[in-house]
């Protein structure tokens, strides 16, 4: 297999990690809707009788989105460091393979 070959490959399996991504969102926002309808009609000033335990109750409900966009923020961050290893690959950068790998959660032990 050819260095072409096996950029073609790895930008193939980029491209539909990024679909994926795109659906996990897409999922994401019609819950996150989801949970917004339910929490305006539900979650009143009647409900709770502390404006503190009301409060609670939505930062459960928004906190689980936030890590699922946060890990997702990761993943598009390690990918964009592997797109950009394979657009400029003529780059002067002697930990070239360090950098590829820390895309897919490896550490990267130069910093």
């Amino acid at each position: 297999m050819t260095r072409e070959d096996a950029y073609n490959i790895t930008l193939d399996a980029i491209a539909k990690m990024q679909w994926n991504v795109a659906m996990i969102l897409e999922a994401k926002a019609t819950e996150a809707e989801k949970v917004r309808n339910w929490l305006l009609h539900h979650v009143t000033n009647d409900t709770y009788e502390a404006h503190s335990e009301q409060l609670t109750t939505c930062l459960q409900f928004h906190e689980q989105n936030v890590e699922v966009i946060d890990g997702l923020v990761k993943l598009c961050n390690g990918l964009s460091r592997n797109l950009k290893e394979i657009i400029n690959p003529e780059k002067d950068n002697s930990d070239a393979m360090s950098s590829f790998m820390s895309g897919f959660g490896s550490e990267d032990k130069s910093k």
